[in-house]
């Protein structure tokens, strides 16, 4: 089976529910917890990693002790110089102590050095898989989502909150757990040279945090807010790139930089804040720190004076407790980091939670009729939010058929086809393939037997020759040119300097508008559909590329069924059967000729179309 991908040539133009504002939960520790989750599938590394950061924070916190040392003995050789007259410094025990200390300290460095790697891959990997489930996610998704959700606020989850998540992962991890470990092992090395001086010392750790638990969420909301802001800023960029021809020929370019610079002033204010708020900690913390160091330098110069602590002991404390503030300080300004990734990671697992398409319809019957339907939708009820868009709709579709779907905007055409496809699925009623409820089917075997071409084309940045492939993906090249040729679009191909292999750039505008349908309708031919879905697919383009699609439609649509939505009534003449629609209901079926002579809805929308060129709705 085909990718039910390879069938969709455009994108729809339907009735679609308005998009709501983003929202975000405030579930800090569970999200953090989650998050660790992702990091317990390397649970190897993630432990030797913790070990290495342990093993270099135990040298690199020792090596103070081991350095007083030496500056004892140098203080206690010049004291006794000053009493004998002649200096008795041990030399040999301070270049002992100084090759000690290098060793230590360049064995923490090189522990250090691993442990930054291998968390560094660990990072990579999680934040993989997180992409990789994201991505799964996003595709089975309902519509709906896609419907609801902005494309700039997807795009910025998947990048910029991922890209968040990577660098803490990466970095701020390991820190933070550095951290930890040396406040523990400061603490104790404090306390083998005085206990008195540590509890000076321990007075600041209960202000330390105070001053952490008042600013950190309020940090944490303002982040949050400025995920959203950012996400929204993204969807007008997006937006305003894909229409910027649309934008100069309106003249709206001073009102679209007008919004940007709102939008901007926006993630502005609420970066702001958040930033502000968060390292208002770091001078809050160095103040306390300096605040710490004067109270031990003063007592701990008058336990010298008084010979109960020796110089390379209170040196050794002076350096402690700086050391012991560090820790505090580097985790107080870790935590705009921190509370800007957690807001992010549940932006991520806000769309992994969200509720995904079913196929799970236990109650409808599998049975298979043996009838000459095709198709047939018996008594259809659907809407798109509480209110039902359509409430009583049935339709039999016999093979071969060409069915035109028409009516005034909003009257429920397009809606139809994705019904058709389980793009939705129905309220109420059913909708049967041969038979079958296709509720009972899978969305990529129902798809399967489909091909769209609309009025909104849509190819990728890529060769013609890959764009119409995308069709089939097994198709030959001989059968890629046989489609091209069918649609029409071989000679214009050629034209162009490299033919086949021309690459068409983002949105495909190195193309006309109609040699870009005209593609999409030899990738209609290249997936041999069964049943074929035009939605306006001849709006966009000028007569004389009109008349070509329509000699291509008609050799497509022969022993095809064929559904058509159309606004232009002269290209729907010939159907089998023309559906008028109003107001999500059916209001008339027939022929052309049939419904003209009926001179009910029909006849007015056809005879507005030519007087006007509008359709007036009833």
């Amino acid at each position: 089976m085909r990718n039910p991908a390879s069938r969709m040539t455009g994108s729809g133009n339907g009735p679609r529910p308005m998009a709501r504002q983003v929202e975000h939960a405030h579930n800090f520790w569970g999200t953090t917890i989650r998050l660790f989750k992702y990091l317990g599938r390397n649970q190897l590394g993630v432990i030797f990693s913790l070990l290495l950061a342990a093993g270099s924070v135990i040298l690199s916190v020792a090596a103070p002790k081991i350095l007083g040392n030496a500056t004892t003995i140098i203080f206690k050789g010049v004291l006794a110089g000053l009493k004998s007259g002649q200096y008795q410094i041990n030399y040999h025990a301070i270049v002992n102590i100084l090759l000690l200390v290098s060793v230590i300290y360049v064995v923490s460095a090189f522990m250090s050095f691993c442990q930054q790697i291998i968390m560094t891959k660990i990072s990579q990997k999680t934040v993989f898989r997180l992409r990789s489930e994201f991505k799964a996610k996003m595709q089975h998704l309902p519509i709906k989502y896609y419907d609801q959700h902005q494309n700039g606020d997807i795009m910025s989850r998947v990048v910029n909150d991922m890209d968040n998540i990577s660098g803490t992962l990466q970095q701020a991890l390991i820190q933070i757990v550095t951290s930890a470990l040396t406040f523990v092992g400061v603490i104790f090395f404090m306390l083998t040279i005085s206990w008195q001086l540590s509890l000076l010392a321990f007075i600041t750790v209960p202000i330390s945090i105070l001053v952490v638990r008042f600013i950190a969420p309020h940090a944490q909301r303002l982040f949050a807010k400025q995920q959203a802001v950012l996400g929204t800023m993204n969807s007008q960029v997006e937006e305003t790139f894909a229409g910027h021809e649309i934008i100069k020929i309106f003249d709206h370019e001073d009102t679209v930089i007008d919004q940007f610079e709102d939008q901007s002033r926006n993630y502005y204010g609420s970066a702001w804040k958040a930033q502000f708020i968060s390292v208002l900690i770091f001078p809050a913390m160095q103040f306390l720190n300096n605040l710490d160091y004067l109270l031990i330098a003063v007592f701990g110069g008058i336990q010298v004076a008084n010979g109960q602590l020796s110089l390379g002991d209170i040196q050794a404390f002076l350096q402690y407790t700086n050391q012991f503030a560090q820790p505090i300080t580097q985790i107080a300004n870790l935590s705009n980091t921190i509370q800007s990734t957690i807001a992010s990671a549940e932006r991520i697992f806000e769309v992994l939670d969200e509720k995904e398409m079913t196929d799970d319809f236990p109650n409808l019957p599998k049975r298979v009729q043996d009838s000459k339907v095709l198709l047939s939708l018996d008594h259809v009820r659907f809407g798109y939010d509480d209110d039902l868009l359509i409430k009583d709709y049935s339709l039999k579709v016999s093979r071969g058929q060409t069915v035109a779907i028409v009516g005034p905007t909003g009257a429920g055409k397009t809606t139809i086809i994705n019904l058709l496809e389980r793009f939705y699925d129905i309220d109420g009623g059913s909708i049967k393939y041969k038979g079958i409820d296709t509720r009972t089917v899978k969305r990529e075997k129902i798809r399967s037997h489909f091909a769209m071409v609309l009025q909104e084309t849509w190819l990728f940045t890529g060769t013609i020759f890959e764009n119409i492939k995308y069709g089939n993906e097994f198709a030959s090249d001989d059968q890629v040119v046989a489609a091209a040729k069918e649609a029409y679009a071989d000679g214009f191909i050629r034209q162009l300097s490299a033919g086949y292999e021309t690459i068409l750039n983002e949105s495909a505008s190195n193309i006309s508008q109609g040699q870009r349908q005209l593609l999409t309708i030899a990738r209609a031919f290249l997936a041999d559909p069964e049943i074929l879905i035009l939605d306006e697919a001849t709006s966009s383009v000028d007569t004389r590329t009109e008349t070509l699609i329509q000699n291509a439609m008609e050799n497509l649509q022969r022993s095809r069924t064929s559904f058509v939505v159309a606004h232009r009534l002269s290209t729907i003449q010939n159907a089998d059967n023309i559906v008028v629609m109003n107001h999500g209901a059916i209001v008339e079926t027939g022929t052309h000729e049939q419904l003209l002579q009926a001179k009910g809805f029909y006849a007015d929308l056809y005879n507005s179309q030519f007087s006007t060129g509008v359709f007036q709705s009833s």
